[in-house]
């Protein structure tokens, strides 16, 4: 095995380096009366540019306080313990859990009229079918991604990742890597079945196989991999150590390795996978709706912040002209063959009330075993 020198120092400091490119400051004049307070956002790492939030604060007087979130499903579970007086003013929810947020009435409804910038956003995720719910807009799309299989490119062969069976081979036992949660829904899809589980809505029993079906799967092999993970940094600590050299990713954590020029490769492997779009949304009782809209205004309002939001996340910007702003390895590490893309598909929300309820406690199971 090829062992891999990399200077963990600087790919350590890749992303907060990608956010000093922000040129021009003019994109925030319009919010330079502002007469200050405060923003609380929960958000993914490398989501909010730290120079875009350097500049904000600067010209608004708003300060921007971020809390790093890793999970959908513990954002949930603490936004509904805070309501009716959250504390959060907006979150980043993935389209497909929007009626699970909506339903509990955790969400405000867009008011994309205060968004001036509203149409900055391409229209394919602006306006899309799941981005409207009961006549609303829930959430302003910002990045959007896919759970691929991510491999050392020195080590596994890209023939070997076109297919999942290889994460769950004896060859690389020990070396492998994936967030369980998500696995649930592609084993499905590897055995046949509907991973959004929309096919089943009208017969739970079977429904409930299913994810047994799946859930065994993942205990029989629980031998060969090395650690179940919940965050993207941490997926990329253990490639960049050689902890893993495969593993379940979402595409953005791969991307900034690769622009980081680590020698990894991404697949959407023949079985099929799952597409996602991530979203700025405003919390219902937010304690500071005003600033929220403020700060989604300039956040919306230039293809470059959507392309330091690529530069540092690795996902794929939902802003017109983004990629316009993005080195040729950039975009590289943001498509995929054809052939691939027609094994995706995206996550829906239909069913999630019943996936969830059966796919959560699958994951502690799967855990504990």
């Amino acid at each position: 095995m090829t062992k891999l020198i990399l200077n963990r120092r600087r790919f350590l400091g890749t992303a907060a380096a990608t956010g000093a490119a922000l040129a021009s400051p003019a994109y925030l004049r319009r919010a330079s009366a502002q007469s200050g307070g405060e923003v609380n956002i929960w958000t993914y790492n490398n989501f909010v540019p730290e120079a875009f939030k350097e500049q904000f604060e600067a010209e608004t007087g708003i300060k921007v306080n971020v809390r790093l979130v890793d999970d959908q499903g513990k954002q949930f579970n603490l936004l509904a313990a805070e309501q009716p007086n959250p504390t959060v003013d907006i979150m980043t929810v993935a389209g497909h859990r929007f009626l699970q947020f909506i339903d509990s009435e955790l969400l405000a409804p867009l008011d994309t009229d205060r968004l001036t910038n509203w149409n900055k956003i391409n229209p394919t995720f602006s306006e899309s079918d799941w981005s409207t719910i009961n006549g609303n807009k829930w959430g302003a799309p910002i990045l959007s991604g896919m759970e691929v299989l991510s491999y050392n490119s020195e080590i596994v062969s890209e023939e070997e990742a076109l297919t999942w069976d290889t994460l769950f081979s004896e060859k690389y036992k020990g070396q492998t890597a994936y967030i369980i949660q998500d696995m649930m829904s592609i084993v499905m899809l590897m055995k046949g079945y509907d991973g959004n589980m929309v096919a089943y809505l009208d017969d739970p029993d079977k429904a409930a196989e299913i994810v047994e079906e799946a859930k065994q799967f993942l205990i029989e092999k629980k031998p060969l991999v090395r650690k179940y993970y919940d965050g993207g940094a941490e997926f990329q600590q253990m490639m960049v150590n050689q902890d893993i050299v495969l593993g379940h990713s979402w595409n953005g954590p791969a991307a900034a390795l690769i622009n980081d020029g680590f020698p990894l490769g991404m697949a959407i492997p023949r079985e099929g996978s799952y597409g996602f779009v991530y979203t700025y949304n405003i919390a219902n009782n937010a304690p500071n709706a005003d600033n929220a809209y403020t700060f989604l205004d300039a956040i919306l309002s230039s293809p470059e912040i959507g392309a330091a939001m690529t530069k540092a996340s690795g996902f794929i910007s939902t802003y017109k002209d983004a990629s316009n702003y993005l080195t040729d390895l950039e975009k590289k590490s943001t498509s995929f063959p054809d052939e691939q893309l027609a094994n995706l598909q995206f996550f829906r929300a239909e069913a999630n009330e019943m996936k969830y309820g059966l796919v959560d406690p699958a994951v502690e199971a799967i855990k504990a075993a």
